[in-house]
């Protein structure tokens, strides 16, 4: 009790009632009779002595925290909506415009789309027109090895379908991994020589996907302007700092380099990648790889080769660029390519280190939230890579009827030439550029004519198609539309080993013939350009 009356009259200001000492005596009391109350009471009184202000500061905290676990995690009573009637939300909906997924269908666009041929049937190299029901040669798909009439491949596939259904509805991560993919990613990755291969379900979202995957904001790309789209949008995503070169311009690719390693000097490392592909699609023409390689050492980049249209064309096995141009696979770090063109599958690749191909597996966004690719393609694409290492006869028979068709049109024509490279069997036709400023054709004229030209050699019993531009991003301005790489209109003729050298230079002929009556005929000729596009000859 002695004590109790210490500690009172230690608390106890002279000035205080003595209802509230009584109540201050009461309160010491019962704080006493706490277990540890006298530890607490000492830490108090020394802290208090020695710092106050860290008294009082231990004081805020501890009332911030009992308010901060008492108060609810949001107060469900403060509203700041603006209330409005029926009629107000009807007239916000009706004034709303949603902004387009797509552009606006053009005047050209909507004419083509009306003529476009529909086939009927297998895909061949020769195709069943719906409506006609003529049959014509189908040089407008990347069936370069008749693949998909191969009776062996079908058989494997009907059998695989059988066991495993046609599909596993599930991402890779889950349950959609399949012993057919495993044993897919071991054969690509031991035909192109790397030491593993991860395989995505679609071919558009490999490249897409992957790259912001590695990449990300304040990392810079160093990419050539002629890549594709499905590049262009990984780019896009991966939100880094993209550099462009001139197109397979090795000389511009040095000096983005310079330039970027010099922006960089003295600043945090980021990481730093150059793309390009091993065939590009807009322009067909081949990469100077061992450049590239030898310049991507020199700057200390990493390399990212997209072989999607060169891989199972290029080299002797169809190993792509590396082996065309005797590069060794390691030296690239990492190798993307497509399933769904000359190897008649579906779905992408990247073929590089464990540590990268693992890193995907849980990082990329296309592999990681997609259903695997269906088991009917994983072993086509096995069974496809084996017979071209099994069969090289194959490719030489394709570069045999890739060079009878590139005899018929570059240079016999005197109005065209082909920009793709010899062994490419994707051939791209443009108009020689005497003719565009003699004739002063616009890029709207070009389109126009080449896509009449496709139209007579469809009625000569050809089908071909013609190089579309990618797409722009919605919202893009005038200005920054002009100041992107666009790739020249153009003609793509794509060889088969399913017709002939005989088929093959004859339906040359007939492209080349249709090029040549459009280039005659009045409608093209100078001074009648004015109502040939679709523009004009609607304003007319």
């Amino acid at each position: 009790m002695s004590s109790a009356m210490a500690n009172s009259t230690y608390f106890h200001p002279p000035d205080l009632p003595p209802t509230a000492l009584h109540f201050i005596d009461a309160a010491i009391a019962s704080f006493h009779k706490l277990p540890g109350s006298a530890i607490a009471l000492r830490y108090i009184r020394s802290s208090y002595q020695d710092d106050p202000v860290r008294s009082l500061v231990e004081l805020f905290l501890f009332i911030f925290a009992v308010r901060y676990l008492l108060a609810p995690a949001y107060s469900t009573k403060r509203s700041k909506n603006v209330p409005l009637t029926e009629d107000e939300i009807d007239e916000l909906v009706e004034d709303w415009t949603p902004e387009p997924l797509t552009s606006e269908e053009t005047a050209f666009e909507r004419v083509e789309n009306e003529k476009r041929p529909v086939i009927v049937g297998p895909a061949g190299p020769k195709a069943k027109l719906a409506g006609s029901g003529r049959t014509v040669t189908n040089l407008g798909n990347y069936n370069h090895y008749n693949f998909a009439a191969n009776p062996e491949l079908i058989g494997k596939g009907i059998s695989t379908v059988r066991t495993y259904g046609v599909g596993p509805c599930s991402p890779p991560g889950f349950y959609g991994t399949q012993d057919v993919h495993m044993k897919s990613e071991a054969d690509i990755a031991a035909h192109i020589g790397m030491p593993a291969c991860i395989i995505y379900a679609q071919s558009f979202s490999t490249i897409s996907s992957m790259l912001p995957a590695f990449s990300k904001r304040g990392d810079v790309i160093v990419a050539d302007k002629a890549v594709n789209f499905p590049i262009r949008k990984g780019l896009q995503i991966s939100r880094s700092q993209v550099r462009w070169y001139e197109h397979n311009n090795m000389a511009d690719l040095e000096r983005v380099l310079q330039r970027v390693v010099k922006e960089g000097q003295g600043k945090p490392l980021t990481r730093r990648f150059i793309v390009t592909e091993g065939l590009f699609e807009c322009v067909g023409d081949m990469v100077d790889l061992p450049k590239v390689v030898e310049l991507k050492l020199k700057y200390k980049f990493r390399l990212i080769l997209d072989e999607t249209w060169s891989y199972g064309i290029l080299g002797r096995t169809g190993r792509g660029a590396t082996e065309q141009q005797n590069v060794d696979p390691m030296q690239v770090d990492m190798i993307v390519g497509g399933l769904a063109g000359a190897l008649a599958s579906g779905g992408g690749f990247c073929a590089s280190t464990n540590e990268v191909v693992e890193h995907q597996r849980l990082s990329a966004a296309a592999y990681t939230y997609s259903a695997a690719l269906p088991a009917l393609l994983a072993t086509t694409a096995s069974e496809t890579v084996a017979l071209l290492q099994e069969q090289p006869q194959l490719i030489q028979t394709l570069r045999e009827n890739t060079k009878a068709m590139r005899a018929q049109l570059d240079p016999r024509s005197e109005w065209i030439r082909c920009t793709s490279a010899p062994e490419n069997p994707v051939l791209i036709l443009v108009l020689k550029d005497q003719h565009i400023e003699d004739r002063k054709l616009s890029i709207a004229d070009q389109e126009a004519l080449l896509q009449d030209a496709v139209e007579e050699a469809l009625a000569n019993g050809v089908l071909v198609t013609r190089l579309k531009s990618p797409p722009m991003a919605v919202g893009t301005s005038a200005k920054e539309a002009q100041r992107e790489w666009r790739p020249r209109p153009g003609i793509k003729v794509c060889v088969t080993t399913g017709l002939s050298r005989k088929e093959t230079e004859a339906a040359g002929k007939v492209v080349r013939h249709a090029i040549t009556s459009m280039m005659k005929g009045r409608k093209w000729q100078k001074g009648t350009l004015v109502a040939a596009t679709p523009s004009a000859a609607a304003a007319a």
